[in-house]
C-alpha cells in the first residue's frame, strides 16, 4: 500500500501512502428470479445472502434493538417516514425475511409474522373491530377459534355469529349494520371440508367487508385464497408451513386492494393519535404515496399490515421469536415437496379406512363420494390436504380405544407435522365446547381426527390396521 524509504541514522523512515481506488461494491448472487415458480419461491423468496458475510441461510438476528444511524434516522422510523428495524417486538430481520416469503407464496402485497395463529387472528380483528362491532364466520372451525371468537372476543365487546359453512342465505342474513368481516377456513379443521371461497367473497364484498380466510390446513401450495376473492389470509405457521412440530408462529397476509377508506374501519381510515393524525389507509393504502414507492399505486397497498404492526403488535406485543422465524423458514423451504406427499398419503389412508368394516364413515374432500369433492377438484386440484376425520361403528369408546392402540402414529393435539398425528377432538381440542358446538364444528363424540404425515403410506395403514383389531 505504501513504499518505505531508507532514512539516515536516528531519523524515522518516511512512509509514502498511495490511495487505492475503491473497488466497486458487487452484490452477492443467489437471489429469487422475478418469475420464479412456487417451489423455487419456497427456497429463495425473501431470502437474500447476507450483504456482509454472504451467508446463504438467513441469519438468526437475536437482537432486541437496532442501532440508528443518527437521531434523524431514529425519528423518521418512529414516525413511519422510513422503513427499518427499531425493536424486535415490532420487526426483526429474520422475521422480515419470513414475512416476504409467505407474502410471495400467497401472492399478497405484505405480511406480518407473529407468535401464533391465535395471535394472528386477534391482531387481524383488532384492525377492524371496535366494542359493539360484529363479524360472521362459518361454523366448521378449529375448536380454539370457536372459543377465541365466542368467549375472548366477547370480553372485548366483539360479537360473532356462527353459520353453517354451506348455507349462504343464512350467512348473508346474519349480517348487521355493525358487521365488519366474514371469516372462514379454506379447508376446515377438523373435518377436512373444502369451503366455497368465491361464494363467500361475493357475499362479503356485496356487504362492503373483507373476507378473512384461515389457510392453515391447505397452505398456499394447495390453495391460494387471494385468487378466489379473499382479502386477508391468516395462518397458524406452527402447522404445515413449519411442518416439523418444533416452532410456533402465525401470519397475517394482505392482498392489498381492499378499500379501507369507506368509514367502516376507523382504525385504518381515521386520523391516528399515536402518529399525530396520520391516516393509515391514506398513506399506506393502494392509492397512497407509499404504494407509489413500491410501484403498485392504484393496485395494491399495505395499510392493513402497517396498522397491524405499528398499532396492534406494538401495543399487544405478540411478536414472533427470531429463532422460531428461522425454524419456520427452514420448514417452508420443503413445503412443495412435503404437501404433495401429505396429500398423496392422506388419499391412500382415507381410501383404506373407507373400506374397513369397523369404520362407519370418512370425511375427506379427496374421496370421490365426499360432499366437498367437486370443491376440492376446483379449488385445490393438487390434493385435499393432510387432514380428515372418521368414525368407528363402536362409537366413542372404540374411538378412544383406537387412539390408545396406535404404536407409530402419535396422539398429539397438532396437525401438519411431518409425522402422522391422531386426536380425539371431543375429549381434546373441542372438549371445552358444548355437544351442539362440537357437532356444528364437525367434532362429534365419535369423531377421530388424523393428520397424515410423510411416512410411507403402507406403514401408516399397517399401524391403523393393528390398532383397529383392538376396537
Amino acid at each position: 500500500m505504501g513504499n518505505c524509504q531508507s532514512a539516515p541514522d536516528g531519523q524515522q523512515p518516511q512512509v509514502e501512502v498511495k490511495a487505492e481506488a475503491k473497488a466497486e461494491v458487487k452484490e452477492f448472487g443467489g437471489r429469487c428470479p422475478p418469475d420464479a415458480k412456487f417451489g423455487t419461491q419456497c427456497l429463495y423468496a425473501g431470502q437474500e445472502p447476507d450483504p456482509t458475510t454472504g451467508a446463504r441461510t438467513t441469519p438468526i438476528t437475536m437482537s432486541t434493538g437496532f442501532v440508528f444511524k443518527d437521531s434523524d434516522d431514529a425519528a423518521a422510523k418512529f414516525a413511519l417516514q422510513a422503513f427499518g428495524p427499531i425493536y424486535t417486538r415490532i420487526t426483526n430481520p429474520t422475521a422480515e425475511a419470513l414475512e416476504k416469503k409467505i407474502a410471495a407464496l400467497e401472492g399478497g402485497m405484505a405480511a406480518l409474522a407473529v407468535s401464533s395463529g391465535h395471535a394472528a387472528q386477534l391482531l387481524a380483528f383488532s384492525n377492524l373491530l371496535q366494542a359493539g362491532d360484529h363479524f360472521v364466520t362459518t361454523d366448521k372451525l378449529y375448536g380454539g377459534s370457536v372459543t377465541q371468537f365466542g368467549r375472548q372476543f366477547k370480553q372485548f365487546g366483539w360479537e360473532v355469529t356462527f353459520c353453517p359453512y354451506d348455507d349462504f342465505d343464512a350467512i348473508e342474513k346474519a349480517f348487521t349494520e355493525k358487521t365488519k368481516a366474514l371469516y372462514c377456513e379454506s379447508i376446515a379443521n377438523p373435518g377436512g371440508l373444502v369451503v366455497d371461497l368465491k361464494k363467500l367473497a361475493e357475499i362479503a364484498h356485496k356487504k362492503g367487508v373483507p373476507l378473512i380466510v384461515d389457510n392453515t390446513t391447505a397452505t398456499p401450495y394447495l390453495l391460494r385464497p387471494f385468487e378466489h376473492g379473499a382479502d386477508i389470509i391468516v395462518h397458524s405457521a406452527t402447522k404445515s408451513l413449519c411442518g416439523h412440530g418444533n416452532a410456533m408462529g402465525g401470519f397475517i397476509v394482505e392482498k392489498g386492494d381492499f378499500d379501507w377508506g369507506t368509514g367502516k374501519f376507523p382504525v385504518l381510515s381515521e386520523p391516528c393519535d399515536s402518529y399525530h393524525g396520520l391516516k393509515m389507509y391514506e398513506t399506506f393504502g393502494k392509492d397512497g404515496p407509499v404504494a407509489g414507492m413500491f410501484g403498485t399505486q392504484g393496485k395494491t397497498g399495505l395499510a392493513f399490515i402497517i396498522a397491524a404492526r405499528t398499532l396492534g403488535l406494538r401495543d399487544m406485543g405478540m411478536c414472533i421469536s427470531p429463532f422460531n422465524a428461522f425454524l419456520i423458514s427452514m420448514g417452508m423451504e420443503t413445503l412443495h415437496l412435503r404437501m404433495q406427499r401429505h396429500t398423496d398419503n392422506a388419499l391412500a389412508v382415507a381410501g383404506f379406512l373407507e373400506q374397513h368394516p369397523k369404520v362407519s364413515w370418512v370425511l375427506y374432500g379427496g374421496l370421490k363420494n365426499d360432499k366437498s369433492y367437486s370443491l376440492h377438484t376446483y379449488y385445490c386440484p393438487k390434493g385435499a390436504g393432510p387432514l380428515f376425520t372418521f368414525g368407528l361403528k363402536g362409537g366413542y369408546k372404540s374411538g378412544k380405544k383406537l387412539v390408545d392402540s396406535v404404536k407409530m402414529i402419535s396422539l398429539v393435539a397438532n396437525l401438519g407435522d411431518s409425522r402422522t398425528l391422531i386426536a380425539h377432538p371431543a375429549s381434546m381440542m373441542h372438549s371445552q365446547l358444548t355437544e351442539e358446538q362440537r357437532k356444528a364444528a364437525g367434532a362429534e363424540s365419535e369423531t377421530l381426527r388424523i393428520s397424515i404425515g410423510i411416512e410411507d403410506a403402507e406403514d401408516i395403514v399397517a399401524d391403523l390396521t393393528q390398532a383397529l383389531k383392538a376396537c
